[in-house]
């Protein structure tokens, strides 16, 4: 059974920084691209980052470059992602996902194979 299991999350004050995971069962990471994404409440999904199947290659959204970063390592079948410098605009569900070995420039729109269910981060004083 695939799943996708993201863990993490919380509620913290601006500033503080998280640390997000994403725990592939399944399939083998290896052989994936990762992407992080999120969605706040009455917006649409945002992009934030993909790190290639070798970690050859990694993307960002331009405005997260600099406070967000992604890795992965393979033998824990783990992705994560790094924040730092949390503000309140950056409340939402983050997720992460799966596509076949590559992110390519259009990583924003490809058809992801595999879809974490989510996990909630609020920024608030």
């Amino acid at each position: 059974q695939v799943q996708l299991v993201e863990s993490g999350g919380g509620s913290v004050q601006p500033g503080s920084s998280l640390r997000l995971s994403c725990a592939a069962s399944g399939f083998t990471l290896a052989n994936y691209a990762m992407g992080w994404f999120r969605q706040a409440p009455g917006k649409e999904r945002e992009g934030i980052s993909c790190i290639g199947s070798v970690e050859d290659t990694t993307y960002y959204t331009q405005s997260l470059q600099g406070r967000f970063f992604i890795s992965r390592d393979n033998a824990k079948n783990t992705v994560y992602l790094q924040m730092n410098s949390l503000k309140p605009e950056d409340t939402a569900v983050y997720y992460c996902a799966a596509v076949p070995r590559y992110c390519t420039s259009r990583w924003k729109t490809i058809n992801y194979e595999y879809w974490g269910q989510g996990t909630q981060v609020t920024v608030s004083s």
